[in-house]
């Protein structure tokens, strides 16, 4: 089964989601739907539409949390739904770290990358806004020999 991993921004416009999921699903579609895992920490943003995407192609998702407090300190009472939505269809592992921090992040990014045979990334190839951002773990899998798809379409945006 190919297991596939997500980096990407958090803060896309409401715009940008319906392009970086056509982006998502082109780049998941040599992959059968039924024999696919999505390896996410399910953040706002492109891990979620990743999740989504990987779920309506039939495919199976792995939830990495950074920390044990993830869900009550960094999930937004505007995306609590989605996100409760979508780690109840998808297995999940809890990083041992109590706090949800840059440190946290990165290990879990660490984690999916060790978990998985390539990475999508939803990276407008710009640096990190701080360590564990996007770029930081394209460097780590690149590092590593992972292949990486970065999905940027034409129009997307940041918040």
């Amino acid at each position: 089964m190919p297991r596939i991993g997500i980096t990407g921004h958090s803060n896309l416009t409401a715009a940008t989601v319906p392009l970086v999921a056509d982006g998502i699903r082109a780049a998941l579609a040599g992959h059968p739907g039924s024999e696919l895992v999505g390896v996410s920490c399910l953040a706002r943003g492109a891990d979620q539409v990743f999740a989504r995407v990987v779920l309506d192609l039939g495919g199976t998702v792995e939830v990495v949390l950074p920390a044990a407090d993830y869900r009550e300190r960094k999930v937004k009472p505007g995306n609590a739904a989605e996100f409760d939505e979508l780690i109840g269809r998808a297995t999940v592992h809890t990083m041992p770290f109590a706090e949800s921090n840059r440190e946290a992040y990165m290990a879990a990014s660490e984690h999916v990358l060790d978990h998985v045979d390539a990475m999508v990334a939803v990276w407008d190839g710009g640096p990190s806004g701080g360590h564990g951002g996007t770029a930081d773990v394209v460097d780590a899998a690149r590092g590593r020999g992972l292949p990486v798809t970065v999905v940027w379409p034409d129009g997307a945006e940041r918040e």
